[in-house]
């Protein structure tokens, strides 16, 4: 085990770690632990979870984050949690909050509670996929009021040949591909592409794409990254551009596409830095206000990805966009 000697006074260092271990000291406490290994979720989530009022679960989550062992995180009207982001493994108090999650990682979720995440997950699914159903018609003109397609797609079209002067692109699979406006880009460097979103509505804008610009080696699919799994597909490129902040749990896309992946494949990933523009809710159907970078670089670790090249687009309404690449096993030549 490591050490958690420092050059500090010890009896300080163990009066810092007392808190954490009382904070932890309950089952209750390790158990919304377990849940927040890879998602985030609010106060009514939690409650719904672990079956108590919510002032009973706001109380324990406060006990929580005065500890360190979890930390707030504002989606509009309402206050999410997470397990901290920045673990310092110099500090004794990181390290320790390390050590107690690499602990209870240990033991799988007992079936029961991993039963009702999906339910909140196929929730959170509902809410967007009824969002897009309601606005096909206006996607292009609500996606712009927060970034116009071409400050994303351009630069991730550019990384993405910059890695096929040196490695052959097979098959690619975009998740979420919209109205298809990325596809003719795939179609053109890759042999076989499929195009996978849950939205019928958008699938048809996306079709009437491929028949416009005469792109013949795509497959159009209806459903989610489970379905094609299930099929065992693999693919050489997944690209997600600006579709994290719509789906239910953001990670899982790491782990689906590592999953989905050969080796040696990449995960190009487009997005929204974390901001405080809650309006996107509501007008654009975000479920999520954004990413802090360290997030994205987490989740692809955890799913056996190693973070390559990456870019931020500042814009002039005040929104940042990440673009990310993430290899699988092994990292391209640069």
């Amino acid at each position: 085990m490591t050490s958690l000697s420092t050059h500090t006074n010890p009896i300080s260092s163990v009066d810092v770690l007392a808190p954490i271990f009382k904070a932890s000291g309950d089952p209750l406490r390790l158990e919304v632990l377990r849940v927040l290994r890879r998602d985030t979720f609010g106060v009514l989530e939690l409650s719904q979870l672990f079956d108590m009022r919510q002032s009973g679960m706001s109380h324990h989550l406060k006990v929580m984050h005065k500890a360190g062992l979890v930390e707030p995180q504002r989606e509009g009207n309402a206050i999410f949690y997470r397990r901290p982001l920045h673990l310092d493994n110099d500090k004794p108090t990181d390290l320790t909050i390390r050590q107690i999650f690499e602990a209870v990682d240990r033991a799988p979720l007992p079936a029961h509670l991993q039963e009702k995440i999906e339910s909140i997950r196929d929730q959170r699914a509902d809410q967007s996929q009824a969002f897009f159903s309601r606005h096909s018609e206006q996607f292009r003109e609500q996606q712009e009021l927060i970034a116009a397609f071409d400050l994303y797609a351009a630069p991730v079209a550019d990384m993405i040949r910059k890695r096929t002067k040196k490695k052959q692109w097979h098959t690619a699979l975009e998740i979420g591909p919209g109205e298809g406006g990325f596809l003719p880009v795939l179609s053109e460097l890759c042999d076989h592409v499929v195009a996978l979103d849950n939205s019928r509505d958008m699938l048809a804008k996306a079709t009437r794409t491929c028949i416009d610009e005469r792109l013949n080696n795509i497959d159009l699919i209806e459903g989610v990254t489970d379905n094609l799994l299930a099929r065992g597909d693999a693919f050489d490129l997944v690209v997600a551009n600006m579709v994290l902040h719509h789906v239910p749990s953001p990670a899982d896309i790491f782990l689906d596409a590592a999953a989905l992946m050969n080796n040696g494949g990449c995960l190009m990933i487009s997005d929204l830095c974390r901001h405080d523009q809650t309006w996107a809710k509501e007008n654009c159907g975000d479920l999520w206000l954004g990413f802090e970078p360290e997030e994205l670089t987490a989740w692809a670790a955890a799913a056996g990805l190693k973070a390559g090249e990456q870019l931020f687009i500042g814009l002039r309404n005040g929104f940042q966009i990440q673009v990310r690449e993430f290899w699988k096993t092994q990292l391209p030549l640069r």
